[in-house]
């Protein structure tokens, strides 16, 4: 008991630590905008801790993070392995073939009207199909190593791409493009010097939603078949043999690999769209 009504008291201090912080005059530097989110993550880690041993909760339930912690200390090769066949194999190169494909059809889109009449809807059938469904059978097609997976990730990152692309294209207003035929510029000029630009925060946009389904598409088709190596794989048969503890571990690296993945887009963001309010407002 007394480690539960430890955990309340640390939970009680943090937030009111936090409440504080985020309501100081110095709230909106950089310092305190990082210690906020660390103070949160570090107050949820001690409870969990406490309130696990204080309940005596089973470890095939839920293990402490002390435990997940020596787990990932102790099987870093193997993690390691897994991240590179899931992330860098299946997850990386399904993002760029899709995200590369999706913007360049973007282009046919916008360039030719019975393209978008015609493609747009067969995108939006295709991105409403279930993952559960089209996994198998890419895997089938594709085979069990990691290019059936990367194809599974082209499959879910296409749409939101060429959707948020082709939105930005469009974005442009009809006095920008009159003005600029009447500087007398040909279509690859108007759309390099004018709609290109406009649309790069709607084609970052994309880029970043499909960071998260690159990763979440690579590791869920893993569990429809895949060689001994991979976060999915390595999830499932930890699960089957009740090791918890090997699971989180694996939960953590994804969540890891996926907020870099996301931190690097956001970041080639700023630099290419720094012109851009949402940019300029955040310096």
């Amino acid at each position: 008991m007394s480690f539960v009504l430890a955990a309340i008291g640390i939970w009680v201090a943090g937030w009111a630590l936090n409440v504080r912080l985020a309501n100081s005059a110095s709230s909106q530097t950089k310092a305190v905008s990082l210690g906020i989110p660390l103070i949160f993550g570090a107050t949820i880690l001690i409870v969990w801790e406490l309130v696990v041993r204080g309940l005596e909760v089973p470890l095939v339930i839920l293990p402490p993070p002390s435990q997940i912690a020596a787990t990932f200390a102790r099987e870093t090769a193997i993690l390691w392995a897994d991240f590179v066949q899931t992330f860098v194999k299946g997850a990386l190169s399904g993002y760029v073939i899709g995200c590369v494909a999706a913007f360049v059809l973007a282009i046919l889109v916008d360039r030719f009207d019975f393209l978008r009449r015609g493609l747009l809807p067969v995108g939006a059938f295709m991105a409403a199909l279930p993952i559960v469904g089209t996994a198998p059978i890419l895997v089938m097609w594709f085979g069990f190593d990691w290019q059936s997976k990367a194809a599974v990730v082209v499959v879910m990152v296409f749409f939101p791409m060429l959707v948020n692309t082709v939105a930005g294209l469009r974005e442009t207003t009809a006095m920008q493009n009159d003005l600029m035929q009447t500087y007398g510029a040909s279509y690859w000029q108007s759309f390099l010097k004018l709609r290109l630009p406009a649309a790069m925060p709607f084609v970052f946009n994309g880029l970043k939603i499909s960071t998260t389904l690159a990763l979440i598409g690579a590791i869920v088709a893993e569990f429809f078949g895949s060689p001994t190596l991979g976060m999915g794989f390595r999830i499932s048969t930890s699960v089957g043999q009740l090791a918890l503890d090997m699971v989180w571990a694996e939960i953590v690296v994804a969540a890891l690999a996926g907020s870099a993945f996301y931190g690097v887009i956001t970041l080639l963001e700023r630099a290419v769209t720094f012109w851009h309010p949402s940019q300029r407002k955040q310096t």
